[in-house]
């Protein structure tokens, strides 16, 4: 276990983020999941909110910016195919 006050904060502050993390990834995947389920108009209007999702997590290194970029392309394949 760490024994100074600096490393003991480290740890706290870890934990925080790693759930916050963890939360926000978790959304962004079901999103993902019910706009591939969606219709075409449903997607039309989900999409935009998904893709702030993935860009937020590639900004805070939550995922690589070239897995969200994936999945962005992915996704804009899929709405228009609708």
């Amino acid at each position: 276990m760490a024994n100074h006050k600096s490393a003991l904060k480290r740890i706290r502050n870890s934990e925080t983020k790693r759930l916050r993390n963890k939360y926000q990834h978790k959304t962004t995947r079901n999103a993902i999941k019910k706009l591939r389920e969606a219709d075409k108009k449903e997607a039309k209007t989900l999409f935009p909110a998904v893709v702030s999702m993935l860009d937020k997590l590639a900004k805070n290194n939550v995922i690589h910016k070239n897995k969200a970029a994936n999945l962005k392309s992915q996704l804009a394949k899929h709405v228009a195919a609708l």
